[in-house]
């Protein structure tokens, strides 16, 4: 069988362990669409030993915000994210589920204060990490599908 390899970056951030399916939701997340400056290396539906299969996410010349990755360890929660510089692995880090979500969800309940045009910024806070489960701070509501509410 012939593997195909994808080549090294210099600089910038490889996010592997992805859940199989959710590299276009990273992609989102990370802001990344058609108008992109750098490469961006996507490899979905990989064999894991870890995970049977994964999702792989490679940016070059970036490196995440703090915000960033929470949002990513809200959809991929057994992540890691490893910051390359000068060919090498600089830092390498375990997501760590966030214990509250402050501004980067969107409440699906239409009649909570965060969505009435108030100056509310949205927090939900984690009450179950396996299964997932976040609640509203404001309305009480459990939100169920994590990936489509990030904002």
């Amino acid at each position: 069988m012939r593997e195909l390899r994808v080549t090294p970056i210099k600089n910038g951030t490889v996010i592997d362990h992805i859940p199989a399916g959710m590299a276009l939701k990273v992609l989102k997340i990370l802001g990344i669409g058609g108008d992109v400056t750098s490469t961006v290396t996507v490899a979905m539906h990989v064999p894991s030993k870890a995970m049977a299969w994964k999702d792989i996410v490679k940016v070059e010349d970036r490196e995440l915000s703090a915000k960033e990755v929470d949002k990513i360890a809200l959809i991929a929660p057994k992540a890691t994210v490893n910051v390359i510089r000068n060919y090498n692995v600089a830092e390498k880090h375990k997501v760590r589920m966030p214990d509250r979500a402050v501004g980067i969800l969107t409440c699906a309940n239409p009649n909570c204060i965060t969505n009435l045009r108030e100056p509310v910024e949205s927090e939900f806070v984690v009450v179950g990490k396996d299964p997932q489960r976040l609640r509203c701070k404001y309305c009480d509501r459990i939100l169920e599908d994590v990936a489509a509410a990030i904002v």
